[in-house]
């Protein structure tokens, strides 16, 4: 699940559990086949395959794993699934985007609405959310994997072809245009840099706070009822979610 950068430290936190890391490695797998699909098995010709590698990487998937799962997609009919997109709102005007992969779009459409739902939200129509964020390479480096200065790490970014880095008090942010995020990454690494998370994601241009407790809860509901469904793959929202969340 994907948000605003305080959020991706959060869900770094979150990934240490067994149990976490055993879902978010099926599916990152399942976004390996879409990306397969979509291009072909093979890196070097398909930049969203890349793009998925490399976010693999970061979350620590093992190179091996990796390379089961591209040669199983290479093989796998993947005619009956498809890639479908679904924004709406949550508790007061919250935006969230759902990406899901489905051999059924029916059973998709009807959990995820489920999940809006009960958290007293609501679907909407292509595009009534999707505005609000910007699709950005996002790259996240935890200081305490780091050991040199802010401005070095600017420079080799910037150099690669980063659009900016943004400090923060536990870790760094970079972010990169899609089409630049192969080139900033691949920089990183070769630097010997370890990298927390790394993805093209949608980041939400301005961010919107719960305070009362009965938004809080329903805000809470739809993102675990999203978690929960197996066709969900990624989840984007504008909720300031506070540092302290831990649920």
């Amino acid at each position: 699940m994907s948000g605003h950068s305080k959020f991706a430290n959060i869900a770094h936190k979150k990934a240490a559990n067994d149990a976490a890391k055993g879902k978010i490695f099926t599916r990152l797998g399942k976004e390996i086949m879409v990306a397969v699909k979509e291009g072909g098995p093979e890196p070097n010709n398909n930049s969203k395959l890349r793009q998925v590698i490399t976010k693999c990487k970061a979350a620590n998937m093992p190179n091996d794993t990796i390379d089961r799962a591209v040669k199983k997609a290479a093989s796998t009919d993947m005619s009956n699934f498809e890639s479908v997109t679904y924004e709406g709102y949550g508790p007061n005007g919250t935006a969230i985007i759902v990406e899901a992969l489905t051999d059924n779009r029916n059973r998709a459409a009807s959990n995820i609405r489920n999940a809006f739902t009960k958290g007293g939200g609501n679907v909407g129509t292509p595009g009534c959310v999707s505005f609000m964020f910007d699709n950005k390479g996002q790259i996240i480096i935890l200081k305490e994997d780091y050991d040199k200065t802010a401005d070095d790490l600017m420079e080799i970014v910037l150099e690669a072809g980063a659009d900016d880095l943004v400090e923060e008090e536990e870790y760094f942010e970079v972010l990169t245009a899609p089409e630049d995020f192969d080139a900033v990454s691949n920089a990183i690494t070769e630097a010997g840099i370890k990298m927390s998370s790394a993805e093209v994601t949608m980041i939400p241009q301005t961010t919107v706070e719960l305070t009362s407790d009965e938004d809080l809860k329903k805000m809470r509901i739809i993102l675990k009822l999203l978690d929960e469904e197996d066709d969900v793959q990624n989840v984007y929202h504008n909720w300031d979610e506070p540092e302290e969340e831990e649920d």
